[in-house]
């Protein structure tokens, strides 16, 4: 049985297809539109899916959509009749495109992939995102809590699911509490993203990455727009902010009366942190460290709502596993304090958590609940998007007349590579499947030492084209994350696979991965195993043999403001136009300034 999941319309419009429960293809458009967050109906990423499976939209069993518009469009309407005459702009350009195509989702659907239209379904937004997570996690039953900015009319919600392997009792997700919109937190960190000078949907892990730049001075000041209670239950004041009505604006003249006038989009951050050579009295030094400590104010706000939530999670169903789901499950930094801080044991993070995971909720939620079909799947991994034959890089290569070097030899190339990242270049790294979520995770990264403090900036400036205080993750080999890292059996901790803990770097270590050791002594951790990705492994290991450090630093293969890359094209596009040293397609490795004639 085939069933085709799929998000759009939104942002990060993504495709995923399952054969009798078990993932087999998933991917964002913006992979293949090159298109960051692209929201646009996923004809690529469909096309992508079912080329992979070897079958046509006609041998579809199901294609089934990640919410209900019906219910989003209530409420817009609603939300816009009770905010006139100030949402008159969000209302025509809503009337535009729904009326002009979201609410035709069935047809388009229909027209599109090639299927009937009783063959098409429609799951709810939040229940896409827990199934997300708890279908996808190795439990039979576990706790969830899915957070995120809003779906149809839920901004939150908070439950437990049942997910059987034998086949012998019922599949179930039950949904015990919810937050509704306007009260969001999603939003309410959105609207600071905005404050900071970041993009909205874009942004959000940029004041994360500012945030230990500052210290949390301003929660006082936060608790006077968002009360939270003991129970993770919150109230946003509206009357500070503009995203429910406005279509550009997420805060208003109220709040910046609160916060001063917002961060100017794109301008250079620094502070005595960042360059101990400033003076503190400097007028724009002072300015910086002031957004630092507000991004420092959010992200705590954020963590303790969070940490009250998983508390109150964990109090109500009594289970010691939990399934995170959602856009504010990527916010790593409080995933890290939930592992330590509450009595979960275990917790599962669905690796692509905002909307483009969506789609392989919603194909899963209607397997297992809505045909009652069995589990037969753990995402052991993240790589399932496109991949590239050894054949077509080489075409592509010769087209283009680019010269390269053919290693046929895994070993020789490993040690090649290793002698580059020692004398401190920095590689391009392309092979297999690419990643499905946000993070780059070995198949589409940029790897580099992480042993000098100066590879951050060097990376961010020369090759991503970055804000100079954006960290840089670790990626460590599993069974020795415990030498490196303040987290113990690191093996048990899907999160780490999918670089989406933020933990302590033991103190002893710090100066050793100081590339990678971020303001505050921490990580974004990412572990690799030897049977999930043998060559990236390897790599790793060969690094530590050569240096006694077996921890490279990770980063998304991509420029500033780019997807990461897809193809070998986009690969050799961005090696091109930036600082990389080296570029590794599969077995072929391309150097800067070789170019046949």
């Amino acid at each position: 049985m085939y069933i085709l999941g799929v998000s759009c319309f939104y942002h990060d419009a993504a495709a995923a297809l399952i054969e009798d429960g078990a993932l087999i293809a998933a991917a964002e458009e913006e992979r293949f539109s090159r298109k960051k967050h692209d929201y646009g109906f996923p004809q690529s990423a469909i096309d992508f899916c079912l080329e992979k499976a070897g079958i046509t939209g006609g041998d579809l069993d199901y294609v089934v959509f990640y919410e209900k518009p019906l219910v989003k469009f209530e409420r817009i309407l609603m939300t816009s009749l009770g905010t006139f005459p100030r949402s008159w702009e969000t209302f025509g350009e809503a009337m535009i495109t729904w009326l002009d195509q979201k609410l035709w989702i069935k047809n388009l659907l229909v027209d599109k992939i090639g299927v009937p239209a009783d063959k098409v379904l429609f799951v709810d937004h939040h229940l896409s995102h827990a199934a997300s997570a708890l279908f996808c996690s190795p439990y039979q039953e576990a706790a969830i809590l899915t957070v995120d900015g809003v779906g149809e009319w839920t901004t939150a919600t908070m439950g437990y699911g049942k997910a059987t392997w034998d086949g012998q009792g019922e599949n179930s997700i039950t949904l015990l509490r919810e937050q509704r919109f306007p009260h969001s937190l999603g939003l309410l960190y959105s609207a600071f993203t905005a404050f900071l000078g970041f993009k909205v949907n874009n942004g959000e892990y940029k004041v994360m990455g500012m945030a230990p730049y500052g210290e949390p001075r301003y929660v006082d000041r936060i608790h006077r727009l968002f009360k939270v209670q003991d129970d993770g239950s919150f109230w946003v004041d509206m009357d500070y902010f503009s995203y429910h009505y406005s279509p550009r604006q997420t805060f208003n003249g109220r709040f910046v009366d609160l916060f001063g006038e917002p961060r100017v989009r794109d301008s250079e951050f620094f502070t005595t942190t960042t360059d101990p050579t400033l003076s503190p009295n400097d007028p724009t030094v002072k300015k910086n460290q002031y957004y630092a400590d507000v991004a420092a104010s959010i992200q705590r706000v954020t963590e303790e709502t969070l940490l009250k939530m998983v508390n109150c999670a964990y109090k109500e169903t009594g289970l010691s596993r939990l399934c995170m789901a959602g856009g504010v499950a990527l916010n790593s930094v409080a995933n890290g304090r939930i592992l330590k801080e509450t009595p979960f044991e275990d917790i599962f993070i669905q690796p692509a958590a905002g909307d483009s995971g969506g789609a392989v909720g919603a194909a899963l939620y209607a397997y297992h609940v809505l045909l009652g079909k069995p589990r037969q799947f753990v995402l052991e991994h993240a790589y399932w998007g496109e991949e590239y034959s050894e054949a077509e890089v080489k075409t592509f290569l010769d087209q283009k007349s680019i010269a390269y070097e053919y290693v046929d030899d895994d070993e020789k190339l490993m040690d090649m590579l290793v002698d580059d990242l020692v004398q401190q270049k920095v590689v391009g790294w392309f092979q297999g499947r690419f990643e499905w979520g946000p993070r780059a995770l070995g198949n589409r990264s940029i790897l580099a030492d992480p042993r000098r403090g100066e590879m951050k900036d060097i990376v961010n400036t020369k090759i991503k084209f970055r804000e100079l205080f954006r960290p840089f993750a670790p990626v460590v080999l599993e069974e020795r994350t415990e030498e490196f890292f303040e987290i113990s059996e690191s093996s048990r901790h899907y999160p780490a696979r999918y670089m989406l803990l933020v933990v302590p770097v033991k103190e002893d270590k710090r100066r050793v991965i100081q590339a990678v050791t971020h303001q505050g002594g921490t990580g974004r951790l990412q572990t690799v195993r030897q049977d999930l990705n043998l060559r990236y492994y390897r790599i790793v290991e060969k690094f530590g043999e050569a240096t006694g450090v077996p921890v490279l630093l990770n980063t998304s293969f991509n420029l500033r403001g780019e997807p990461i890359v897809n193809s070998p094209a986009d690969a050799f596009n961005t090696f091109s136009n930036s600082g990389l040293d080296a570029l590794v397609l599969g077995q072929f490795v391309v150097r800067k300034g070789n170019r046949l004639e």
